[in-house]
C-alpha cells in the first residue's frame, strides 16, 4: 500500500506577511502586497514596483553574523522552514526523530541573485580579489536546502530543484515522492525566492513580462482580467513538514492535509510561453487527479498558477476546463497571484499552504482587480469576495519558464 503524506507544520514569508497567520489573515482581507520597489533605485527602470517582503528581520530566526553571509533568499527559506518545524512540534529539537530519516528538499528558481549582482558590482569596481569568499556558497540555488539540513540536523536527503516558477511545487510533490518511496519519514519542503534586483527586474521587464502600472501598483496583478498586461514581481518563501501518516500519528503530531496526488509534466513547446491550449498544464492536473484517485466532481477549488499575463491565463483557464469538465463551472478558480505577486521559485510553496488553510477552514480566497471581464477567462474566480464553502480537495498548479508543469492536490484532513 502506498504511504500516506501529511502536512505537519507551515512556514510563509511573503509579501503581505512575515508568518502563515499574517499571510492569510491579509488574504481573507484582499490586501495587495505591491508598491514601489525600495531595496534599490529604480527610477530608470521601466517597472519601478514589485511585492516586496517587509519589515522582515533575519535576526529572529539567524544570528548577526551568519545574516551577513547569508543571501536574503535563504533567509526567507530559513525563516519559513523554522516556523514550519516549530508548527510540526519539532523547533527546539527532532524530539526522538532520527536524523537520518528526516530530509530537506527546499529550492528556488534564480538563487542568491542578490548576492552576485552585489558582488559582481564589487569586482568592476575594486577587482576580482574583493570578490567576498563567501561569494559561492551564498549564491548558489541549493545553499537554503543545506543551510536548513545543517540547522536541524537532518542527514536525510537533500537538494534543491530549479524549474522556474514550478519549483516549490516541485519540492513538495518530490518530498511526498521520497516518503512513499521509504527513504525517509519526515521531509521539510517547498520554495524559497529573493529577486526584487536590478538585473531581475530589468530581465524580466525587457522580456514584458512584467506589468507596466507604475502609477498603480496595487491593481497591477489583475489575474484573469481582460486587461491583464503581465505578473508583479514578488518573493518570500513557502516551506511545509510532510511526513507519512503512520510517522505523524505516531508521534502524536497535529495534522493540517493531505498531499494526495502530485502530477508533473513538460510542454516541450517554448522557452517562455506556454503550449495552446494548455495541453501541458492539463497532463500533470489529470496525473495529480489519478495519483489522489480523485476524479473531476471531488475538486472544490483550484489555486490557479494566474500569472496576470495574456498567454498563461487564458491558456489555463483552457486548461482547466479541459480537465474537469462541467465541474470547472461550478467550483472556484482563484489566484493568490492578484494578492502576493508571483514568487518565481518560491510560489508553489505558498499557494500548497493557501491550499491546506482553504481545507481546514472551509475559506476560498478572493481573486483582488478583476474589473474586465474576458471572454478567454469564463469561469468563477471569486472576484467579489472570498467565499466560505467546504473545500474537501484543492488542486494547486505551477507552470515555469521551460515548459515546467506541475499540479499537486490537496486533501482535506477529517
Amino acid at each position: 500500500m502506498t504511504r500516506r503524506v501529511v502536512i505537519t507544520g507551515t512556514g510563509l514569508v511573503t509579501p503581505i506577511g512575515n508568518d502563515v497567520g499574517a499571510t492569510w489573515s491579509a488574504i481573507r482581507e484582499g490586501t495587495s502586497g505591491a508598491g514601489p520597489i525600495t531595496q534599490f533605485d529604480a527610477s530608470d527602470h521601466d517597472v519601478r514596483f514589485a511585492c516586496e517582503v517587509k519589515d522582515f528581520d533575519p535576526t529572529l530566526y539567524i544570528d548577526r553574523k551568519e545574516v551577513k553571509r547569508t543571501d536574503r533568499y535563504a533567509q526567507f527559506a530559513i525563516a519559513a522552514a523554522s516556523q514550519a518545524m516549530t508548527e510540526a512540534g519539532l523547533g527546539d529539537g527532532l524530539n526522538g526523530v532520527d536524523p537520518a530519516r528526516l530530509g530537506v528538499i527546499i529550492g528556488s528558481g534564480i538563487g542568491g541573485i542578490n548576492t552576485f549582482e552585489e558582488q559582481h558590482r564589487k569586482m568592476l569596481a575594486k577587482g576580482p580579489t574583493r570578490i567576498s569568499p563567501f561569494f559561492v556558497p551564498m549564491f548558489i540555488s541549493d545553499i537554503a536546502a543545506g543551510l536548513v539540513s545543517i540547522r536541524y540536523g537532518a542527514k536525510g536527503p537533500n537538494y534543491a530543484p530549479v524549474s522556474a516558477c514550478a519549483t516549490g511545487a516541485h519540492a513538495i510533490g518530490n518530498a511526498a515522492r521520497t516518503i512513499q518511496a521509504g527513504d525517509a519519514d519526515i521531509v521539510i519542503a517547498g520554495g524559497a525566492e529573493a529577486s526584487v534586483t536590478p538585473m531581475a527586474i530589468g530581465g524580466f521587464a525587457s522580456m514584458k513580462a512584467l506589468s507596466e502600472r507604475n502609477d498603480s501598483p496595487e491593481t497591477a496583478s489583475r489575474p484573469f482580467d481582460a486587461d491583464r498586461d503581465g505578473f508583479v514581481l514578488g518573493e518570500g518563501s513557502g516551506v511545509v513538514v510532510v511526513e507519512s501518516l503512520e510517522h505523524a500519528q505516531a508521534r502524536g503530531a497535529h495534522i493540517i492535509a493531505e498531499v494526495a496526488g502530485y502530477g508533473q509534466s513538460a510542454d516541450a513547446y517554448h522557452m517562455t510561453a506556454p503550449a495552446e491550449g494548455g495541453v501541458g498544464a492539463q497532463l500533470s492536473m489529470r496525473l495529480a487527479l489519478e495519483d489522489a484517485d480523485a476524479g473531476p466532481e471531488e475538486v472544490d477549488y483550484v489555486n490557479a498558477h494566474g500569472t496576470s499575463t495574456p498567454a498563461n491565463d487564458k491558456n489555463e483557464t483552457a486548461a482547466i476546463k479541459a480537465v474537469l469538465g462541467e465541474r470547472a463551472r461550478e467550483i472556484i478558480v482563484g489566484s493568490t497571484k492578484s494578492m502576493t505577486g508571483h514568487l518565481l521559485g518560491a510560489a508553489g510553496g505558498v499557494e500548497t499552504i493557501i491550499c491546506a488553510l482553504a481545507c481546514r477552514d472551509g475559506y476560498i480566497p478572493r481573486t483582488i482587480n478583476y474589473e474586465t471581464p474576458d471572454p478567454n477567462c469564463d469561469l468563477d474566480y471569486a472576484t467579489e469576495s472570498g467565499v466560505d464553502r467546504e473545500v474537501s480537495v484543492a488542486l494547486s498548479n505551477s507552470f515555469g519558464f521551460g515548459g515546467h508543469n506541475v499540479a499537486l492536490v490537496v486533501r482535506r484532513w477529517n
